[in-house]
């Protein structure tokens, strides 16, 4: 027997009310974000630890009821501390732990982080809706700290590397962040835009001078200091430069960049005066046209000075420079000439410190040439090496040239004679220019040669006699024709 039941239309409602009750209890909980105390109490990126520039930082929190697939993000205020216009940060990873609803997210600040100390930082969720967020304090239980990302960690100059600068009375001089040229971008903090300084003089503060350049107009001894707020480091600071007054007279100063006295190499020495607006150089008195700028080089001794335009006054400064390396001279023409069967004597003269001597001849080696002195006894391209190995190590070289006295070819000749005076193929004169190529090939098939306008000059290298008498062939082509032919060589 089925009983029909029927309820009445006030009891369904009754019902139905008691449903969305309940269902008020179970999905109308307030999502809820609680921001635990930071590990740190400021952040202070981009110091370089482990070869790497820091920037991991760890923020924990808790989260309850939330929709699943909520996700969190880390956001930095701007530098006022408002996150009307956050500044966003990267996950670098997280953890969660599902049973506790607390997660920890590492992420990192931007690298061009302008800094400041008003910073703030906040969890925020991102899939949710609404949107809930909750700023974070750290450990000194504040919601504003320092927050720097370090982009500039490396040694940095003032004054152009220089420790000296001076001003006219009543005048000033200009100080900057020196910054090579051509720029090199890890080379100084003044390629970076978001780097503030602090100047001081004499270990004091100077108020209101954040820019990468000071005007100063009295003396004292002034640095800069890379303003890294709560994350400043005094291995940040520059170099310092005492800055002088000058009315005229002796308060230029002149450097040299190899010390004095100085070891000649490549482009020598630089000498350097106190800074100022224009130079004037002299060298024993006369002046160096050319010289106008603060730095000179030389790879010569003398006495050496500047005259230094302050703007409004000038000063003088001089070196007596020196150089620890030595002299040589050699007592034969760039080019000369030598008749069948001559003998030149070619002779160095030179207060090398036991010097060394290299003979060559067309690039080569010439064995047991080891004097200061050689015979010249056939025509080639010459150069001796000079060399002192101690003290100040240095080297110097002298080329000339020898041609033989023989009149011009009028032949093409088919033997060349090494240990003769002439040991070189001639050729006719009307075969040398720039519209005639000389082609020579080894009995192997080598190409040992292939030029136009040909001097009369090969071999310069040496030749392999093995057992026979090396025999090469030759192509001449040119307006004159094609020629061919062989070339026996012999000692």
């Amino acid at each position: 027997m089925i009983r029909k039941i029927t309820l009445s239309f006030s009891y369904l409602l009754f019902l139905f009310g008691i449903f969305l009750f309940a269902g008020s209890k179970v999905y109308g909980q307030t999502a809820t974000l609680v921001a635990q105390q930071l590990p740190f109490d400021r952040i202070c990126a981009g110091l370089i630890v482990n070869g790497q520039p820091f920037n991991e930082y760890n923020a924990s929190f808790s989260y309850l009821n939330f929709p699943a697939g909520t996700t969190f993000e880390i956001e930095l205020s701007d530098e006022t501390g408002s996150f009307t216009n956050p500044t966003a940060t990267t996950k670098i990873s997280f953890t969660d732990d599902a049973v506790t609803k607390q997660q920890t997210i590492k992420f990192a600040v931007p690298t061009n982080l302008k800094g400041s100390n008003t910073y703030s930082i906040r969890v925020k969720s991102n899939t949710a809706v609404p949107v809930y967020s909750q700023r974070f304090r750290n450990f000194e239980n504040q919601t504003s700290f320092p927050a720097f990302y370090r982009t500039f960690t490396n040694t940095f100059f003032i004054n152009n590397r220089e420790g000296t600068a001076a001003f006219c009375s009543g005048g000033s001089v200009n100080l900057s962040i020196y910054n090579p040229t051509p720029s090199d971008i890890p080379s100084s903090p003044a390629n970076y835009s978001n780097i503030l300084y602090k100047w001081f003089k004499d270990d004091v503060l100077i108020t209101g001078q954040n820019g990468t350049s000071l005007s100063v107009n009295a003396p004292g001894v002034y640095y800069a200091q890379i303003d890294y707020g709560g994350c400043d480091d005094d291995n940040f600071s520059s170099n310092r430069v005492t800055v002088a007054s000058s009315n005229g007279g002796s308060s230029v100063t002149i450097s040299s960049s190899l010390g004095n006295p100085f070891c000649a190499s490549g482009t020598g020495t630089v000498l350097t005066a106190t800074s100022g607006n224009s130079y004037k150089w002299y060298k024993n008195g006369s002046i160096i046209t050319s010289a106008t700028s603060r730095t000179y080089s030389t790879n010569e001794s003398g006495v050496y000075s500047v005259d230094v335009d302050f703007g409004g006054c000038s000063a003088t400064g001089s070196i007596n420079l020196s150089s620890n390396g030595f002299e040589a001279s050699i007592d034969v023409a760039d080019t000369v000439t030598i008749e069948e069967g001559e003998v030149i004597n070619v002779s160095v003269t030179t207060d090398a410190t036991s010097p060394t001597f290299e003979w060559f001849l067309n690039g080569s080696v010439i064995a047991g040439a080891t004097t200061s002195s050689f015979d010249v006894k056939v025509r080639g391209s010459y150069k001796v090496k000079i060399s002192q190995a101690s003290g100040c190590v240095a080297t110097k070289e002298f080329s000339f040239r020898v041609n033989g006295q023989s009149g011009p070819a009028t032949v093409i000749p088919n033997i060349i004679k090494l240990s003769g005076l002439n040991p070189y193929w001639n050729i006719p004169d009307e075969y040398k220019n720039d519209s005639t190529k000389v082609i020579i090939i080894s009995s192997n098939g080598d190409k040992v040669l292939d030029v136009v306008n040909y001097q009369g000059d090969w071999p310069q290298n040496s030749v392999d006699f093995k057992n026979v008498n090396p025999v090469y062939y030759y192509v001449i082509q040119g307006d004159a024709g094609e020629k061919k032919g062989s070339i026996t060589v012999i000692k």
